[in-house]
């Protein structure tokens, strides 16, 4: 369906050849070693899908290794020990390392083309992601070989994955690296939300928008709000670990159930996480196999918005047996039955544009019926797990195991097979072998059905998860023989289609073309800048309802098509109607991305193994790769505006609220606000278990000290305003300097006054939380005193105008939320007791 829209061409005529060749230079990627450092979002997202797949076969082997343990009673293939390291790193590295790594590997390499645009706008941000993904992912896997892998689940439930019996370094691997991975994720969402807001093409309104960009600026936002639970998590019980601060050891006023709260906050919204990047996939190649436009489209819409916000209020989910109210269960029971509300909708949607279109089998239909079939099934398994008796019968046997995989390799698995036969074509112009297809959809259909169904009767038969063996008169042998048969066809299948796509990679590269005739814009002709011209938009399905469309981009007869100042460009767009505001200059490739995120890697991993001064000095290089990154933005345009067709000039570059960085910055901050937000729950759950707060051995600070750490914080914050105003080089430095004298001397006051009051974290649980949030707010500190330095040497060195503001303006915004920060950890530290007196 067209929408109102005047159809009109930026460019009457076809660009001469001159202005092709500005686009090639600077978008050209490297050869040879120096590939490495390319930062384009195609050869960043292919190095991404190709690591995330790797971990998926890794985990796969693990898997495998299982079910052959498992496979006949009392088998010695595995130790106890050695078994409890392998179901913990299968879980980890397939939830971990590819589940939400893939799904953000593909829209990396996807959602520009499929945009319009030339590139997502923080490419160098995306390379960071990576790095720091695959260099941490590949070392943390390898402690397996090393005997020091995390035996503890990879969900890690205190008390078991305490210093007490978890003494060895296995468990700190497993809180450090995954701690920096889910960094790793974040930076990839906050370049997807402000990437599909801001750089869509001229026309491409939210209504216009892919189903796809839709899911992933859902998923994208679900994980700024979910995944920095578990990364405060998980600084909480390494605190504990190395430091002896008692956050989840009841003998001294912790509680193990703190971190599930923290963990399952992050695990449940994970799911759907997980699941609806693989429904925006199908919502996209439904159409195209079906030959129609999307039946329920905007419904389908609304239902992945609503099963966003649904899944936040599930994460007690998994505590059904925990020992909480009945009460507070049944209101998690009802949301984990409505969330299937939303979810019906979309499948219902995809079954009606099967339904009225023309279906031809190929690759991607097999695996999308699968998907289907698989999905539906684990989904009716899900709404009998959220039946309070039911629950508490399966809970923790082979029936929860059996439902978490039709889930997860059903709802995402499965999608993105289909979605690599869909795309593949896009990377050298050749489809995968449709004979072929049909063989490896078989296995991969049946294996998994044989290997997984088995178990909801294994589960409601009593076998409990994770133990290693079992007696053989349980009556478990036939069907865990069935399950591990199955496994190991599943497995054929996959290795089948690595089979094919290494001989489809083999051929030599041909145009891509549209051979599915699909209608979103990925499959305009492309090269390493993209599309030829950005195009301009008028309709949803651009190459159904545009015919001629891509014949018009590749004559360059759209928007910008060559490149108006000599540099990778990409043009920026309003948020809701797609109108042009501004072109942006666009990095270009760097070794720095790379360098700060093997310093990254190197910091945590290091950190764990004891190697205090090696792992510092990864940190310092880690930050002298980030500065010299960010040193090299934030300059002057070379010009104020440009030319991007026959009718329209735009200005060069855009400030303040109008910036991307801004709203970068915004996002980090979110981000950050609900870290600390997950530290204040941890200081509310402990004072509520307590039956006088403070407890009788600990004492509140004296009322002096916060009231004169809140106005330094104030003052620095009002220097820092007043800064903006004084962009000349003698003002400006002097200004930031007395804004970090303030903030260090307010925090200076919040260390003084726990300090006299005996603050002692290692005494009892309620200290601790008090100790963690003042000691993230010095961590605020100490970043706002190294981020103030680089602004002042950016000023002395004239590097701040009013032209190139941005750095002034990104840290005025993390300088006044640190001083909230501070003044809300002081309110929460004397207002909570106070209320539970």
């Amino acid at each position: 369906m067209i929408e109102a829209d005047p159809v009109f061409l930026p460019s009457s005529l076809p660009r001469p050849a001159g202005e092709l060749a500005g686009l090639e230079a600077p978008w050209k990627t490297p050869t040879g070693w120096r590939f490495f450092s390319s930062v384009n979002n195609t050869s960043i997202g292919l190095l991404y899908i190709g690591t995330a797949l790797l971990f998926f076969i890794l985990a796969g082997i693990l898997g495998l290794l299982m079910r052959a343990q498992l496979a006949v009673p009392d088998n010695t293939l595995l130790s106890a020990a050695t078994y409890n390291q392998v179901f913990t790193m299968h879980g980890t590295v397939m939830m971990f390392l590819f589940a939400i790594p893939v799904v953000e590997a593909i829209a990396v390499y996807l959602l520009p083309n499929m945009l319009g645009a030339r590139d997502l706008p923080f490419p160098r941000l995306s390379a960071y992601a990576f790095w720091a993904y695959a260099i941490g992912g590949l070392a943390f896997f390898c402690t397996l070989f090393a005997g020091l892998a995390p035996d503890g689940g990879w969900f890690m439930y205190p008390p078991l994955t305490g210093k007490e019996y978890s003494p060895g370094l296995n468990a700190d691997f497993w809180l450090l690296g995954i701690g920096f991975i889910e960094i790793s994720a974040i930076a990839g969402a906050i370049e997807l939300i402000v990437g599909i807001l801001f750089t869509r093409a001229p026309g491409m309104t939210l209504g216009r928008m892919p189903v796809y960009a839709w899911a992933m600026l859902v998923v994208a936002v679900m994980i700024v709000f979910a995944f920095p639970a578990i990364i405060a998590g998980t600084a909480l019980l390494e605190l504990e670990r190395a430091y002896d601060w008692p956050f989840f050891i009841a003998e001294r006023g912790g509680d193990p159930l703190l971190w599930q709260h923290l963990f399952w906050f992050f695990g449940h919204p994970e799911v759907y996480i997980i699941f609806l990047p693989a429904a925006g996939m199908v919502s996209t190649m439904i159409p195209t196999i079906a030959g129609t436009p999307l039946i329920g489209r905007r419904p389908i819409i609304v239902a992945l918005v609503a099963v966003g916000f649904f899944s936040f209020a599930l994460w007690a989910h998994h505590m059904f047996t925990a020992g909480l109210g009945v009460l507070e269960m049944s209101f998690v029971s009802a949301a984990s039955m409505a969330v299937a509300v939303p979810t019906a909708i979309q499948v219902f949607g995809w079954i009606a544009t099967l339904w009225r279109g023309k279906v031809t089998i190929t690759g991607p239909t097999l695996f999308l019926l699968g998907f289907m079939f698989i999905f539906v099934l684990g989904g009716l398994t899900g709404v009998m797990v959220a039946v309070l008796p039911f629950d508490w019968q399966v809970h923790d046997t082979y029936f929860i195991v059996a439902h978490l995989h039709y889930v997860l390799i059903g709802g995402m698995v499965f999608p993105v097979f289909a979605a690599m036969y869909y795309w593949i074509p896009l990377i050298n112009g050749h489809r995968l072998s449709e004979s072929l297809a049909r063989w490896v959809f078989g296995l991969m259909f049946g294996g998994f059905n044989l290997a997984f169904f088995p178990m909801h009767i294994t589960g409601l038969l009593g076998m409990p998860r994770r133990v290693y063996t079992y007696a053989p008169e349980l009556g478990w042998n036939a069907l865990n023989m069935l399950s591990t048969v199955g496994a190991f066809i599943f497995a054929a299948g996959v290795l089948l289609f690595i089979v094919d796509a290494v001989r489809t990679f083999r051929k030599p590269e041909k145009g891509v073309g549209n051979p599915w005739n699909a209608a979103t814009l990925e499959w305009l002709p492309s090269e390493d800048y993209g599309n030829r011209s950005i195009p301009h938009i008028v309709s949803m399905d651009p190459l159904w309802d545009q015919p001629a469309l891509a014949e018009e981009v590749e004559a360059g007869r759209h928007y910008l098509p060559g490149s108006a100042t000599g540099k990778r460009e990409t043009i920026v767009t309003s948020p809701v109607s797609g109108e042009p505001r501004y072109l942006l200059i666009l990095p270009t490739d760097s070794w720095w991305p790379l360098i700060a995120a093997a310093g990254t890697a190197g910091f945590f991993l290091l950190l764990t193994v004891k190697m205090t001064l090696t792992a510092w000095a990864c940190a310092i290089m880690a930050m002298v790769g980030i500065v010299a990154w960010l040193w090299q933005s934030d300059r002057p345009p070379p010009m104020a505006s440009a030319k991007v067709s026959d009718k329209l000039t735009l200005p060069i570059g855009a400030s303040g609220t109008a910036s991307m960085s801004w709203w970068a910055t915004i996002i980090m901050l979110v981000v950050d606000a609900t870290i600390f937000a997950s530290f204040v729950f941890a200081y509310i759950h402990i004072s509520m278990r307590l039956t006088v707060c403070p407890p009788p051995n600990a004492a509140l600070a004296d009322p002096l000290w916060p009231l004169l750490s809140g106005g330094l914080l104030l003052a620095g914050s009002a220097l820092i305003v007043l800064s903006k105003r004084f962009l000349v080089k003698p003002m400006l430095p002097w200004l930031v300097l007395a804004a970090m004298a303030c903030m260090v001397a307010a925090f200076a006051c919040d260390f003084n006054g726990q300090r006299l009051a005996g603050l002692e974290p290692t005494r009892q649980a309620w200290s601790a939380t008090v100790a963690a949030m003042l000691a993230y707010q010095g961590l605020h500190v100490a970043g706002m005193v190294i981020t103030g330095l680089y602004l002042c040497a950016r000023a002395w060195n004239g590097h701040v105008r009013q032209s190139s503001r941005a750095t002034l303006d990104n840290t005025a915004l993390m300088w006044h939320y640190t001083t909230l920060q501070g003044i809300a950890a002081s309110v929460a530290i004397h207002l909570v007791p106070k209320l539970m007196g």
